[in-house]
């Protein structure tokens, strides 16, 4: 075994030298949280990075189902919303992956310790979901060997995700002015179903309206922050959406890595508050209690198209409400953090609640209702709906475990220790679990924080007007179902690790972190050290010869639209090895041919058409000897004229310029020399 250092910083360090090892051991130590002056405004600072990895990762949330990633369609970012206020100071990370990390944001805390005043507690990892991220990052064995296709820990994916997020966190902090925020929130339906609806209606006192379309939790929150503008004024600086919408709106089958319908809710809302208002702010999204909440795809297509409509639409939902906020902007806005790292097999809060041992349920095997596992899904006790006889003599209560009591040594590695943080944002109290929450979970766990946080008319503090809850916060760590829902044994229910009483000790942690929070300002009860022992495998390569010039095709391909994808031109080029380019910074964007000669960036549908967007889609697509075989994808609208594919120097490699394209007014695109 190699040796772990005690410097928080060495630990990845340690993993990466490790040599042969197939074990990293990672051993943090918190940075102590400092007292902080108190700031008597409202200071605001907003980031975003790239974190899109070159091709050959892993991808999680399919498992097994999928592939891995051979290049983008959407990009994946983190963005930064940072507030500082009072005696508090934090950081809302928007991530686009499968969820948080303890190891991630224990890192990212002691990096950025020395440069910022944002400590542990204040560091929160939000994640969209998406299930074509990378996985291979997160704090449980057990996860990084079964979330994806291939698995194992990468220290490497680890240490770039650590550095990226941090570079953010530190520009939000240096970059941060006076400002002004404002919290509200709004339905949005037809956009959604309930993906369990047999579970879902079991719950005793729940709204229970019937059918998959009306079973859902319709509520999109958002957060909007303007910060001081040069003018005097006050110019959008960032937003912030917390929905429940799972990130399957794009088929398994998709090898692109992608922020799946999040990267049209975070572009819609940005392009529409840039049009209104001159400034395009920086919008991130997180999960709410989405456990049971699928995307509302058109039976069959599960694709591009169907998520474009289904996030765009969700965007166009968050950018009016943004436009409401307006008039109740403020900067009277009290801060306050907590977070508590628990064992829920020690017990939570006066009652004494312990949960059993983590232990995976047979039905998680057999897949969720939109993505079940062939064959499996139909045997007991795999078939969703198969409960154990006799559920009140077993610690797991109706739960088939997959290996019954030898769980904890033919699958080890499951989530033992789990985060819970509470965030007081002026007039919205935001919790993060590392749990994905159903619906019914979530609206019973937000009911334990009004009791405390005093909103729905209930005595409290002044000024909260929700209480907002966030999944797969800070961890990933299966499901949290209500009890009877997990009764039934269907996926959500399988998968909810710590047994039927689940959503009770959720609800009182809840319960006890916002009544402290709102009481102190600041807790942070964390482990004195954190252990990980991971079983390692190296996947993130940045390696490989990089010089060299990119050669562009004469050629180009046309390609109609099917049910699940978009017609688009492909193009080839051939290059250097996929390690040795820079994927998180630009690789190919469309020109166009202005009347006098020049050329510049091209449009379709009011955005630019480069690899930052959602209509260039890079692949890496095989090796013909020594070179890479690469294309680009363009899809979506463009006036008639003539284009041309660029590709910028990126890292060592130089740029090209491949031949002109004919956009025809039929709309039809072709290749001319």
């Amino acid at each position: 075994m190699p040796p772990v250092s005690d410097d928080p910083l060495l630990a990845l360090d340690d993993a990466l030298r490790s040599g042969r090892s197939r074990t990293a051991s990672i051993r943090l130590i918190p940075p102590s949280p400092r007292p902080l002056p108190d700031v008597p405004q409202l200071l605001a600072g907003a980031a975003e990075v790239d974190i899109t990895p070159p091709p050959g990762m892993p991808k999680a949330g399919y498992s097994r189902n999928t592939g891995d990633g051979q290049g983008f369609r959407t990009r994946l970012r983190a963005r930064v919303l940072h507030l500082r206020g009072g005696t508090t100071s934090m950081a809302l990370v928007a991530l686009d992956l499968l969820g948080g990390s303890q190891v991630v944001q224990h890192l990212v805390a002691a990096r950025i310790a020395e440069r910022t005043d944002i400590s542990l507690a204040g560091l929160f990892l939000g994640a969209t979901h998406t299930h074509a991220a990378p996985g291979q990052f997160v704090g449980s064995a057990f996860y990084n060997r079964y979330a994806s296709n291939r698995g194992g820990f990468d220290p490497a994916w680890t240490q770039f995700l650590v550095d990226r997020i941090s570079e953010a966190v530190v520009e939000a902090v240096e970059t941060r002015r006076p400002a002004r925020l404002a919290y509200g929130s709004t339905e949005v339906h037809g956009f959604t179903r309930n993906r369990s609806l047999a579970a879902r209606l079991r719950n005793e006192g729940g709204a229970v309206r019937g059918g998959p379309f009306e079973e859902i939790d319709p509520t999109l929150h958002l957060l909007r922050v303007d910060a001081s503008a040069g003018s005097g004024g006050f110019d959008p600086l960032a937003a912030l959406v917390v929905f429940g919408i799972h990130g399957t709106g794009v088929s398994q089958r998709a090898r692109e890595y992608n922020a799946d319908v999040w990267a049209y809710v975070t572009g819609e809302l940005g392009d529409r508050v840039e049009a209104a208002t001159g400034t395009r702010p920086v919008t991130g999204a997180v999960q709410g209690n989405h456990g049971d909440m699928a995307p509302a795809v058109q039976p069959g297509r599960a694709g591009y198209p169907e998520a474009r409509r289904i996030g765009r639409g969700i965007g166009a939902a968050a950018a009016e409400l943004h436009a409401r906020l307006e008039g109740r902007l403020s900067a009277a806005a009290p801060l306050g953090v907590g977070l508590r790292e628990l064992d829920p097999g020690a017990g939570a809060g006066p009652d004494g609640l312990v949960l059993p041992t983590p232990a995976l349920g047979c039905a998680q095997l057999a897949g969720a209702h939109e993505n079940l596992t062939p064959v499996l899904h139909r045997v007991p006790p795999f078939r969703p709906g198969f409960p154990q006889p006799f559920p009140d003599r077993r610690p797991h209560g109706a739960k088939w475990s997959v290996a019954g009591r030898w769980h904890d040594r033919l699958l080890p590695g499951l989530p033992q220790v789990l985060p819970a943080q509470v965030l007081r944002i002026g007039p919205m109290v935001l919790l993060g679990l590392p749990f994905e929450v159903t619906a019914e979970a979530g609206r019973r766990i937000r009911s334990a924080m009004q009791a405390e946080a005093g909103a729905a008319g209930q005595a409290g503090p002044p000024g909260i007007e929700a209480c907002v809850l966030s999944s797969v916060a800070n961890e990933y760590a299966g499901y949290c179902t209500t009890p009877e829902e997990y009764g039934i044994q269907f996926y959500e229910g399988g998968h909810t690790l710590h047994g039927p009483r689940s959503q009770p000790w959720a609800s009182l942690v809840a319960r006890t972190l916002v009544r402290d929070v709102l009481r102190d300002g600041f807790v942070s009860d964390v482990r004195p050290v954190r252990r990980f022992e991971l079983p390692m495998h190296r996947y993130f390569d940045r390696s490989g010869p990089m010089s060299g010039r990119p050669v562009v095709d004469t050629g180009a391909r046309t390609v109609p639209a099917t049910r699940v994808e978009d017609a688009h031109l492909e193009i080839g080029w051939t290059d250097v090895a996929p390690g040795a380019l820079d994927w998180f910074q630009p690789l190919v964007r469309v020109e166009h041919r202005l009347p006098d000669g020049r050329w510049e960036t091209a449009a379709g549908r009011g955005r630019r058409v480069d690899d930052g967007g959602w209509d260039l889609a890079v692949l890496a697509v095989g090796a013909e000897q020594d070179r890479h075989r690469y294309v680009a994808r363009w899809y979506g609208d463009a006036e008639p004229g003539v284009y041309r594919l660029v590709l910028p120097a990126n890292r060592g490699r130089e740029a090209a310029v491949g031949p002109e394209l004919l956009r025809q007014p039929s709309g039809r695109l072709s290749s001319t020399v």
